[in-house]
């Protein structure tokens, strides 16, 4: 039997896992294979989950802890995907303040599920940024040690690094960055693409369908401070109903939004991790808008852009920062109350606009308790279909 390839792409929050992922599906389904991709998060109503749909692609979610917690449902998403179209890959997202994972989801899926599972090398995704701060070549604002020991241990597991957003690097900034990367984490291949402007993945891509993970013990981990790392993290995840008097240009009006989120973080002395919003028009299947802020330093990035102006619309908020989940609320509850004024700082010059709250969720991730722990690898299964 054949088996299909399954591909994790993991990297702490903000690195740009998301639109790594879309483009791997699409480089994959440009080759005449089929594709399955399978979203994570610790709560529900997914940005990304959303975004990928909106591509085109299959996708299935869990909600409510990471893939090792959730072990029974990846398995499941997997097989509903398989009984819809029987992918030849599988990509799966894990949650961005996961690690671990090559113990407690690759080599379990190897042991148990190795004659219909190809498992790719863990790739690990970094934004170049972040990277330099923690990594300590650049200045800025930075995490708490505890949460930077989660960031190091998803440096430390990976199989393949890949630094993203290699357009925001000088060529010195960048080299300076990977010899730290060679220096601290060694042996692990490094790969520099920006999967924003399309540049570089191909290499990577290649390499991800042709190659199996290696065999390898896996590092060691202290899940205690691990699990209060993850604990400092507030979530926050709302959907919004948008009604305007008039018509509204939504591109701008979710910049708006965005920028008075960062405006309100900073003041609140919360590191963000990753800000993540989507605008759709009611009715509308193939229309989106997307924005991202993953640095405080930053301005706000739009994604994807809506065609046309609109009065009404669904708000969804995905929000991971360092603060207590009662700020996060606060946040988006000053946040919204601003925009929907229309008060300044504001480029569009709209205001009439009603939110209506329809769900909210907010939180700290609990104790990461993982199903299943591999810490050798298992008996790698040979029969194997070439995907490259």
């Amino acid at each position: 039997m054949n088996r299909a390839a399954y591909i994790m792409i993991g990297g702490f929050l903000g690195a740009g896992k998301s639109t790594t992922v879309g483009r791997l599906a699409r480089f994959v389904t440009d080759r005449g294979k089929s594709v399955g991709l399978i979203t994570n998060d610790q709560g529900s109503g997914l940005v990304d989950t959303r975004s990928l749909r909106h591509q085109g692609f299959a996708v299935e979610e869990i909600a409510g802890g990471c893939f090792c917690c959730r072990f029974d449902s990846l398995k499941d998403a997997a097989a509903k995907l398989d009984s819809a179209s029987r992918p030849d890959v599988f990509l799966a997202e894990p949650v961005g303040s996961c690690t671990d994972l090559v113990a407690t989801v690759s080599y379990p899926l190897r042991r148990l599920y190795g004659d219909r599972y190809s498992i790719a090398p863990l790739s690990v995704v970094l934004d170049p940024v972040r990277a330099g701060r923690v990594l300590e070549l650049r200045p800025g604002r930075k995490f708490s040690n505890k949460v930077t020991y989660v960031y190091r241990k998803q440096l430390e597991e990976a199989q393949i690094l890949v630094i993203n957003k290699r357009d925001l690097l000088s060529d010195d900034e960048a080299q300076d960055l990977r010899q730290a990367l060679e220096t601290q984490y060694p042996g692990r291949r490094i790969f520099e693409v920006s999967a924003r402007e399309n540049e570089g993945l191909e290499p990577w891509f290649e390499a991800l369908l042709a190659e199996e993970a290696p065999d390898e013990a896996t590092m060691d981990i202290d899940y205690q401070l691990y699990g209060e790392g993850e604990a400092l993290l507030g979530w926050l995840n709302a959907t919004l109903r948008l009604e305007s008097q008039r018509e509204l240009d939504g591109n701008a009006w979710l910049h708006d939004l965005a920028a008075r989120f960062q405006e309100r973080l900073m003041a609140l002395g919360a590191e963000v991790a990753h800000l993540k919003m989507t605008l759709a028009p009611s009715g509308a299947m193939k229309d989106l808008a997307l924005v991202n802020l993953v640095n405080l330093d930053f301005v706000p990035e739009v994604g994807e852009r809506l065609q046309a102006p609109l009065r009404r619309g669904q708000l969804v908020v995905n929000l991971r920062a360092e603060a207590a989940p009662e700020v996060l609320r606060q946040c988006l509850q000053e946040a919204v109350e601003a925009t929907a004024e229309g008060a300044a700082p504001s480029s569009s010059g709209q205001g009439g606009v009603q939110l209506t709250l329809e769900h909210v969720e907010s939180f700290r991730p609990g104790q990461p308790t993982p199903v299943h722990r591999d810490a050798t690898p298992p008996h790698r299964a040979t029969s194997r279909e070439g995907l490259s």
